[in-house]
């Protein structure tokens, strides 16, 4: 008999655990789980090692250490021209995820309703029924994923509280354009709604406009933006991230946040600010050597025979499976893992309705050239005619 609460046991996840560990027994090349293959820079770790020796090893204070909220008031300053007060307007989170669930815990009543737009993150619907509110989404579709504006001003209502906006996207890799940003504004500020951004992948988005809700007409007092160490400086088990909202916004993110992690350790601070105050150029080759290995993986998948849908932003691509045969998404996947030993991920886990990503198949290109071709080199020899 199972035991999981009735909030965790419909989102999934046992078949999601359990792909990846028949990855992991199978030996498959991983290009399905986002973990970058190489470690994060020298100055980053070498500031947290520094702080083990140098600074407190006590509690920070849960907000965060007031290096850290300077150094991402100012990098939120190069990035967006606008200003944030690092004492009432930030709040650093043991990660994105849990500064997903502060904000949403924080400011969701039970019985209001949350917008998701789908495919989403697997925490964002959990997140919401912890809060005990409604979801209500719309569906981003191939090829192009675009936000769909008037299937999103029907699920909107007096209702709504909030919507979830993930740019750039986890799995599609859109970048939502002004157009669509400022749509999404207008449906909040008629509904009286709060938007929370995802925006973990900010620095990684290829040929296009990357634009943040927060800085859309009237949108800053209703915006909590969220970022996060692990995608921008290849330390995803650092768990260091933030909120930055207007401070009646800031304030309800730090209640929910005081009791879920409290603080986030002081090392971790240290390195991540040292991280936000680098030089332009590492931001800027991030993004150049990112979009290098998107075109290498992406054109190896076509050649093998998939149809790829190049993505504008994140490490992540999704591509249609189906030239293969008529498999599910599930299906295919574990045929790539026991037969051809590469893993990857099947995207059906991010909808409501499984059937809307059966078709779709999601690699990471957060790997190095030798994971990419070995993984690829399998795929050729094992699908292709």
């Amino acid at each position: 008999m199972s035991h999981v609460s009735s909030r965790f046991a419909s989102f999934g996840s046992s078949v999601f655990t359990e792909i990846t560990a028949a990855a992991r027994r199978a030996g498959a090349v991983d290009l399905g789980q986002g973990y970058p293959t190489w470690e994060g820079p020298d100055l980053v770790k070498q500031a947290a090692v520094d702080a083990i020796w140098e600074q407190s090893n006590q509690y920070p204070p849960p907000t965060g250490l007031p290096v850290l909220r300077e150094a991402i008031a100012s990098r939120w300053k190069i990035d967006t021209g606008m200003e944030a007060d690092p004492d009432t307007e930030i709040t650093v989170t043991s990660g994105c995820t849990e500064a997903l669930a502060a904000t949403v815990l924080g400011l969701v009543e039970p019985g209001d309703e949350v917008v998701l737009i789908e495919p989403f993150y697997d925490s964002y619907p959990v997140c919401v029924s912890m809060a005990g509110a409604r979801v209500r989404s719309v569906v981003l579709r191939p090829p192009d994923f675009a936000v769909p504006l008037d299937d999103l001003a029907r699920v909107f209502n007096d209702m709504t509280k909030v919507i979830i906006v993930n740019s750039p996207h986890n799995p599609t890799g859109r970048v939502f354009s002004p157009e669509e940003l400022d749509g999404i504004a207008d449906l909040c500020r008629r509904h009286d709604a709060i938007a929370v951004t995802d925006e973990v992948y900010e620095h990684m988005t290829y040929d296009t406009e990357f634009a943040r809700i927060a800085s859309r007409e009237g949108m800053w007092e209703r915006t909590v933006s969220l970022s996060s160490t692990g995608k921008t400086f290849s330390l995803t088990g650092w768990k260091t991230g933030w909120a930055i909202a207007p401070p009646h916004l800031t304030e309800a993110v730090r209640a929910a946040h005081q009791f879920l992690t409290y603080t986030v350790p002081n090392p971790m601070q240290w390195g991540t600010a040292a991280g936000l105050r680098a030089d332009q150029t590492y931001f800027d080759d991030l993004r150049t050597d990112y979009k290098r290995r998107r075109d290498h993986l992406a054109a190896g998948l076509g050649s093998v025979g998939f149809n790829v849908f190049l993505p504008q932003g994140t490490y992540f691509m999704l591509a249609d499976h189906t030239g293969f045969g008529t498999r599910t998404d599930v299906e295919f996947v574990r045929h790539l893992i026991e037969d051809i030993g590469v893993a990857a991920i099947p995207p059906s886990f991010f909808y409501t309705d499984p059937s809307d990503g059966a078709d779709l198949v999601r690699f990471a290109f957060c790997k190095d050239d030798k994971t990419m071709d070995t993984a690829l080199d399998r795929l050729q020899e094992g699908l292709a005619e």
